[in-house]
């Protein structure tokens, strides 16, 4: 009973002791509970990892152009005269030969009839010069008439067909003059105002240009591309303006019409500039293309987009999956035992939202494209595949 109060006793007098020590064992018990339990259930880092993709990625520059009409023809009097007859209507399509002005042709029928006369009075003078020789060659012949006779007949016929030629020339040139008096068209396309009103005198040393075809169905697209630009297509071995029936692709350019609406057709580069102008360190290069509904117009200005270069089965990577720091770029690489690896990489073009891995990666290895700015190389993670 003793025993029992001095017990007693002894926890009253050391009861907030008791206390602290009971407390401090349960937070102990806690702490080694919740350590176990990290030991047994550890948390990684959550990713999202795809697999490298290998596809063709086409590589294009762009650039600002401008429409030209493929062809463009001033119409213009070759003779001069008073304008009699205008014969289209202005800003319609016009055909190959058709007839568009009438110059007044009076003084070109004149000279057409004047220049026939003279034609036949020197055949008829040739004619006669003939038959003088053939009659006096026999008398030569039988001693009944001189040399000199003979020389003068031979001299006239000779004669006699020179003024024919020159006559038959004569006569050429007026009925070329006369058909200069009607003008028509050297090519199919749309033609423009009228630049002269009826009754103007024209000629070539007047007012001779009177109006303008422009052929549409087709149109050429000219803009410059950079020396740089240049380069790099020559060492992708893309000789610009040349087809090279070796490749899948050909160098093509689309374009942008001005309400940012994508032109249907595709155009085909053909002509590139052998030189570069020093003053704008570029080089000029036209693709021609169709245009068979008229929505390209000459002088309109629009957007260009060339295709430089197409890779083939190319290593391809989500741009958001690369890290830049001074040592170059590096992407984490899901290794087989769920760890990562940080590994450098030699980037190339970037596409939309994809970049060309050059060196660096194979196709087939996963990649981390999100949660890979909190890891560090060798952590284990859990990682859920992407896209």
């Amino acid at each position: 009973m003793e025993k029992f109060k001095t017990i007693t006793n002894f926890l009253l007098r050391n009861k907030k002791i008791i206390i602290s020590v009971v407390v401090l064992l349960v937070i102990t018990f806690v702490l080694i509970h919740f350590l176990k339990e990290e030991e047994i259930d550890p948390v990684y880092p959550v990713v999202t990892v795809e697999r490298v993709k290998q596809e063709d990625v086409a590589i294009y520059g762009e650039y600002v152009g401008r429409v030209r009409a493929q062809q463009f023809v001033e119409i213009r009097a070759r003779v001069e005269g008073y304008l009699e007859r205008m014969l289209f209507e202005e800003g319609t399509h016009i055909d190959k030969n058709q007839l568009l002005f009438v110059i007044n042709q009076d003084r070109y029928k004149a000279r057409v009839d004047k220049a026939k006369a003279q034609l036949n009075k020197d055949k008829a003078q040739a004619n006669k010069a003939e038959r003088d020789l053939e009659r006096i060659r026999p008398l030569y012949e039988q001693n009944a008439t001189s040399q000199l006779d003979l020389d003068n007949a031979i001299a006239a016929y000779e004669t006699a067909k020179a003024s024919v030629s020159m006559s038959e020339a004569d006569l050429y040139q007026a009925e070329l003059e006369l058909g200069y008096t009607t003008v028509n068209s050297p090519i199919s396309g749309y033609i423009s105002e009228s630049q002269v009103d009826l009754g103007t005198l024209v000629g070539p040393s007047s007012k001779s240009h009177l109006a303008t075809i422009i052929k549409m169905d087709t149109v050429l697209i000219d803009f410059s591309m950079t020396a740089l630009d240049y380069l790099k297509s020559k060492e992708r071995n893309v000789e610009l303006g040349q087809k090279d029936t070796t490749r899948s692709w050909q160098p093509h350019v689309t374009i942008t019409l001005a309400d940012n609406t994508i032109y249907p057709y595709k155009g085909l580069v053909d002509f590139a500039a052998p030189q570069v102008d020093e003053l704008t360190g570029t080089f000029s290069v036209r693709a021609e293309m169709t245009n068979p509904d008229r929505t390209l117009l000459p002088g309109q200005f629009t957007k260009v987009k060339l295709l430089l270069d197409v890779r083939e089965n190319a290593n391809v990577v989500p741009l958001k999956s690369v890290d830049i720091e001074k040592g170059g770029a590096y992407i984490y690489v899901l290794r087989t035992d769920a760890t990562v690896e940080r590994r450098f990489i030699e980037i190339g073009p970037e596409i939309n939202n994809n970049v060309v891995v050059e060196r660096g990666l194979s196709a087939g290895e996963f990649i981390v494209t999100e949660g890979h700015h909190k890891l560090n190389p060798g952590d284990r993670v859990e990682f859920y595949l992407g896209n």
